[in-house]
């Protein structure tokens, strides 16, 4: 059984999310260090921009398939027996899961 992310395309998932998170902070603490947003009207309304939401929600894609990958290959290597390494896995792609729907709900109710 081969997996989708093993090898080098789990190197490259690894690789270009850290680029994309480096960059993303970086841009991120730029902007609000030069136009700070002091109240929460004015957070909302600059997450609210179809623009920056996209950003952020590619910002969170790639944070959770760069745990994914990390902490499976991680599970993988020393979680031993199979049973508990699967369990695991499970729990972990569980999780995931619900923090990617959990910051899709947050994000969708900013847009209304």
């Amino acid at each position: 059984m081969r997996s989708r992310f093993t090898g080098l395309p789990a190197w490259l998932v690894q690789r270009a999310s850290a680029v994309y998170m480096l960059i993303f902070l970086v841009s991120a603490l730029a902007v609000l260090w030069l136009h700070p947003r002091p109240s929460y009207v004015e957070w909302r309304t600059w997450v609210r921009h179809p623009g920056v939401s996209i950003v952020i929600m590619v910002f969170f894609a790639a944070l959770l398939s760069h745990i994914w990958v990390g902490l499976r290959d991680v599970l993988l290597d020393y979680a031993r027996p199979a049973g508990l390494r699967h369990l695991l896995l499970g729990t972990l792609g569980t999780s995931l899961f619900g923090a990617a729907a959990w910051v899709l709900w947050i994000l969708l109710r900013v847009q209304n």
